[in-house]
């Protein structure tokens, strides 16, 4: 079940890692990259191994930009004159390439120009607190009564103001409770990464990876006719554990968070137990 688990994840987050999405252009559906936002779209994908560039307006309009080769076998640039339409621009566009790098400079500066129509997606970095609340079993722990818990957790996550960033990163504290049958609690610092393979205006998706860990225990043990000895430890790990979360947008600033952590580990070996690790919670913009 652990490899199903860790293949399935690994696939998902390796094909997502250029998340795209479904277009339509002039009857044909393509799955496209969103490169920029703003005033206009700039689109594109590698089709038939081939770059293929597109522009979509504010109207939802989208456009191919072409560069196809006329009957003496040279480049058209029929791009050149589409994008001096569209942006009233023929300076910069005449010496514009057919490139990604081009394309995408020359639309930024467009985009730009026409002020607050523009979305800014430079790496300017944004930060989330979120406090949550769920169920655990200790996943990584021996726990021979299979007991859930219940915690507590607090992050900070900081990611790209960009609209179309996939990528984060985050600082968490969680701290479980102990029960009669499993008198187990902990405190755990943890260092992650996180990449939103659905990351819509209104929700997200993500996978979670905790790449290491400092873990405070505390475990008491009972002995019939014996005093009961209590064992205090603390460790430090590099589990590279994997989870799966959402945050659905509830205002402008701030989300519901649910995630299902801890499914399973590289570096750390789990229990005999199905890991359940259950949380929901709720993010705000600092």
């Amino acid at each position: 079940m652990r490899n199903f688990v860790f293949l399935f994840l690994f696939s998902l987050l390796s094909t997502s890692f250029f998340a795209q999405e479904n277009f339509t252009v002039d009857g044909k559906s393509y799955e496209l990259k969103t490169e920029v936002e703003g005033e206009i779209d700039f689109l594109w994908s590698v089709i038939d191994k081939q770059y293929r560039y597109f522009i979509k307006t504010s109207d939802g309009h989208i456009t191919e930009l072409l560069n196809t080769k006329g009957p003496d076998n040279t480049y058209q640039e029929q791009y050149k004159t589409q994008l001096s339409e569209l942006t009233k621009n023929n300076d910069s566009a005449n010496k514009m390439k057919f490139t990604l790098l081009d394309i995408k400079t020359f639309i930024k500066t467009y985009n730009t120009s026409v002020g607050n129509s523009y979305k800014n997606d430079k790496n300017v970095l944004k930060l989330r607190l979120g406090l949550f609340g769920g169920i655990t079993n200790q996943p990584f722990v021996s726990n021979p009564n299979n007991t859930t818990v219940p915690f507590f957790s607090a992050e900070i996550e900081g990611l790209s103001s960009s609209s179309i960033s996939h990528h984060a990163g985050f600082f968490s504290i969680k701290h479980a409770l102990d029960h009669d049958d499993f008198e187990y609690s902990s405190t755990q610092l943890a260092l992650g990464y996180r990449y939103r393979f659905i990351n819509k205006p209104n929700f997200n998706v993500y996978g979670n990876m905790q790449f290491a860990t400092y873990t405070f225990s505390k475990e008491i043990f009972r002995f019939n006719g014996l005093p009961n000895e209590t064992v205090n430890e603390s460790n430090f790990q590099v589990p590279f554990s994997f989870g799966l979360g959402a945050d659905i947008k509830v205002s402008n600033n701030s989300f519901i968070s649910l995630s299902y952590n801890e499914l399973f580990a590289l570096f750390t070996k789990n229990s005999n137990n199905f890991p359940v690790d259950f949380a929901i919670g709720y993010k705000f913009c600092l």
